[in-house]
């Protein structure tokens, strides 16, 4: 299949799981044209069957913000033309869904269709779509598009509750190649000793670093263990709060045992050197982070909200907690990192849930499934 993928390519869940999807399904043979503003960050240029096309937006001086939906309404439709994709699949509904079926639109005044699907990836929903400028825009891309895929179910309901909703809507969760995150024993030999001794337990977190992750939290709960063993802490990537990160490890003393490290590429080598994650998130429409983490046999403390529970079986894989109740977060962690045969049992846990319910050979098939299925039934309603 020729397939057009639009996202935001920077850093964030929805941008990954685009990206990634791409550059798998192009390993399947699938000829995968990107279409936005810049290249996504985790491609290199070197992958095969993948093309990039940029989103150029005019800075015309009587616009005070300049038109991006429709300029990537404009590529959209001229790369399906011009290279016959076979569908356009777009990440996050704003504006992206909207664009799309203006590019549909516009194909067909010359005779030529082109399905769109559409994936929800969480603040699409919860937090954009929901803004009353917003609301009946995203439930007009939505309830227009060919098809509709959303990360967990939780997000599923959501969307229906949120924008009455009573078209299908397919449920494709997050997925994570567990042949490129995994523990690899020569890697961890070269690269823990950068962030920790081999008395130390190393535990890390991954995000964008915005209110929502609760990056104090982190702080808080690494404190305690710090007090309580040998422990650093290794924090993935950057954004708004990470001062208030700096402040709290100044204020407990801590800031030489924190590694920033901030956005990285290679999170894949920077996972699994460490022991615990830690996700307390006040809301995750599915958490990527954990299942990234899982992969690399790293277990997760997180919160029990949104699609995390469809991912973190409590006490199984990983353990739950309630939105900011750090002290119990900090005593399981502690608990749990000074029990080597409990948290090896939940370290296989985490690993054995990635492999038989979220590797890329389970989930890809699953797509290019239902790709299939809405070529097939848009083609009929032509």
């Amino acid at each position: 299949m020729k397939i057009g993928i639009t996202c935001y390519p920077t850093y964030g869940g929805s941008g990954v799981v685009a990206t990634e999807l791409g550059i798998e399904l192009a390993a399947r043979g699938h000829d995968i044209h990107f279409i936005t503003y810049s290249q996504p960050f985790r491609l290199t240029g070197r992958e095969g069957n993948i093309h990039f096309h940029e989103v150029a937006v005019s800075n015309y001086p009587l616009f005070e913000h300049p038109p991006y939906d429709l300029a990537l309404a404009t590529r959209m439709a001229e790369v399906a033309e011009f290279y016959s994709l076979d569908l356009l699949h777009v990440h996050y509904a704003i504006p992206h869904s909207v664009s799309a079926l203006l590019a549909r639109q516009m194909l067909a005044t010359r005779g030529l269709h082109l399905p769109f699907i559409t994936t929800l990836h969480g603040t699409d929903i919860t937090l954009v779509g929901l803004d009353r400028s917003y609301l009946p825009i995203t439930k007009f891309g939505i309830e227009q598009s060919d098809g509709v895929t959303a990360i967990s179910s939780y997000l599923r309901d959501r969307t229906r509750e949120a924008f009455d909703i009573t078209s299908e809507i397919e449920v494709i969760r997050n997925f994570v190649n567990c042949d490129v995150y995994v523990r690899n024993p020569d890697l961890i030999a070269t690269m823990r000793p950068r962030f920790a001794q081999p008395n130390e337990r190393l535990l890390v977190h991954l995000s964008n670093f915005r209110p929502v992750k609760r990056i104090q939290d982190v702080v808080e709960v690494f404190a305690s263990v710090a007090r309580a063993m040998p422990a650093r802490l290794m924090l993935i990537g950057d954004g708004p709060d990470r001062s208030i990160a700096e402040h709290l490890a100044r204020t407990h003393n801590i800031q030489d045992r924190i590694h920033f490290v901030g956005k990285q590429d290679n999170v894949n080598e920077l996972l699994p050197l460490a022991d615990l994650m830690l996700m307390p998130s006040e809301m995750e429409s599915f958490g990527l982070a954990a299942l990234e983490a899982m992969a690399c046999s790293v277990p997760t403390i997180g919160t029990r909200v949104g699609g995390v529970p469809e991912l973190i079986k409590d006490g199984h894989n990983g353990l739950l907690f309630e939105v900011g109740d750090v002290e119990a977060m900090s005593a399981a962690a502690i608990a749990l990192l000074s029990d080597e045969t409990r948290f090896e049992t939940m370290a296989k846990a985490a690993r054995k849930t990635a492999q038989d319910h979220f590797c890329a050979s389970r989930v890809i098939p699953i797509y290019e499934e239902y790709y299939d299925r809405v070529i097939r039934r848009s083609a009929k309603s032509t």
